[in-house]
């Protein structure tokens, strides 16, 4: 195993989400799929013979990425055990985005024996009210507590989704204390982009956000019990720097939390096989049912430009143009430009040197015998997290090598921060 030093060659995907539906059960004013009622017409839909060969296709790359089953609703796909089992059965990481609107104990167990490792589940608001008025259903509240409820009995690890727009911001505390207290995994913190039913929905504003992803920012480095994420803010990774230049999370440009994935380590698959480059950026570079996903992923002309970015305005003159590098599709949604300045960022450059991420700066590493043995006896599907993790950590501390000490001293803290729920480390 190991970790050599990157080549020229494509990196396959980190994550892939798979929209497998745009129906659902909801009718969430900030939708991005504007998703349809749960009796539209599903035709058009990837087959089940079609998903499993895309899955087939992404495994034969690389068996390190994780698959985020999503819609629309996924659970409304007769056929989702089916798919997490082939996804799981190939080593991938199955994971599940839901409502939580068709968990119970039964679907939760089926959906864990077939090889699912977690679902992140959909919470708005701390206020039933106010979580039913945006989901667009009476009752859908108490439904996704009883999600919770039950992976919990099922011992499924969950996170929570909290999209955050002017008016929910003020119940991130809330949102923090809530989730350490149900037993979330995680927290993760969406900030939307106007695509979708999501353009009828007042955003964010540029103060509220930096006002936010301080906040958020600040949390994340202190919470002892649960991991705090940033989501479509690419801007988390600025304010980490500015909080702490020798935070590991600093050394992995666009991969623990904030900076831009879209199209150099994420992509998303539409319900009818298109590929684009995130969820808000809505025009397909390929079909799946034209072109295979890995000759789609290596050489899409979008996918290579967001690889080697040229960006415009505030973006291209910032000092943190490659460890944040502004959101993509915002600029691309209201201006027609991918490579246009993120107008949700109010940082303004200092004309500084551009801040390198701490891998770049510092080479390859060496990798022990004792810690390649280490890393090699972790699950597939959560390798690359640990790698980067490991390396961060050695590039934070000056280091040159990663050791077995290293990669036990990672495991000791992932023990104490979050209960033994270290996907694997403990390997």
């Amino acid at each position: 195993m190991g970790a050599p030093a990157k080549s020229a060659v494509c990196e396959p995907p980190h994550l892939v989400a798979l929209n497998l539906t745009r129906r659902c059960n909801l009718n969430c004013a900030h939708c991005y799929l504007d998703a349809g009622a749960r009796d539209n017409d599903d035709s058009g839909e990837l087959s089940t013979t079609e998903v499993t060969a895309l899955l087939d296709d992404i495994a034969a790359q690389s068996d390190e990425t994780m698959i985020v089953f999503t819609g629309g609703e996924p659970l409304l796909r007769t056929d989702l055990t089916e798919l997490v089992a082939h996804a799981s059965g190939l080593g991938l990481m199955a994971v599940l985005g839901s409502n939580g609107l068709g968990l119970n104990d039964r679907r939760v167990a089926d959906l864990k024996s077939a090889g699912l490792m977690g679902v992140g589940i959909s919470l708005d608001s701390l206020d039933p009210e106010k979580h039913d008025t945006f989901r667009g259903l009476p009752g859908s509240w108490s439904r996704t507590m009883d999600a919770f409820d039950a992976c919990r009995r099922n011992a499924l690890q969950f996170q929570i989704h909290f999209s955050v727009t002017d008016d929910n911001a003020h119940e991130l505390d809330g949102m923090i204390a809530f989730a350490r207290d149900v037993g979330a995994f995680v927290l993760n913190v969406f900030f939307l982009v106007c695509t979708g039913r999501g353009e009828k929905v007042t955003n964010i504003s540029a103060e509220t956000y930096e006002q936010v992803m301080g906040r958020l920012t600040q949390a994340a480095r202190e919470e002892t019990e649960i991991m705090i994420r940033a989501k479509c803010a690419p801007h988390f990774k600025r304010m980490a720097w500015q909080l702490d230049p020798d935070w590991p999370i600093t050394a992995a440009h666009g991969y623990d939390a904030g900076g831009c994935l879209a199209g150099s380590r994420y992509c998303r698959i539409t319900p009818q096989g298109g590929v684009t480059a995130c969820p808000y950026i809505e025009a397909s570079v390929g079909s799946i049912r034209e072109r295979p996903f890995a000759e789609i992923w290596r050489d899409a002309p979008q996918f290579k430009a967001l690889r080697h970015p040229v960006l415009k305005g505030r973006c291209g003159s910032c000092e943190y143009s490659k460890i944040c590098g502004g959101c993509r599709a915002r600029p691309l949604a209201r201006d027609g430009d991918i490579m246009g300045e993120d107008f949700l960022c109010a940082y303004e450059p200092r004309g500084g040197a551009v801040i390198e991420p701490l891998g770049h700066l510092s080479g390859p590493l060496h990798w022990t015998p004792e810690a390649e043995a280490w890393l090699a006896r972790i699950p597939s599907f959560v390798r690359r997290f640990v790698r980067q993790r490991a390396e961060g950590q050695v590039r934070a501390e000056q280091g040159r090598e990663v050791t077995a000490e290293v990669m036990a001293e990672l495991a000791k803290v992932a023990r104490h921060r979050f209960g033994g729920r270290t996907g694997g480390m403990e390997a």
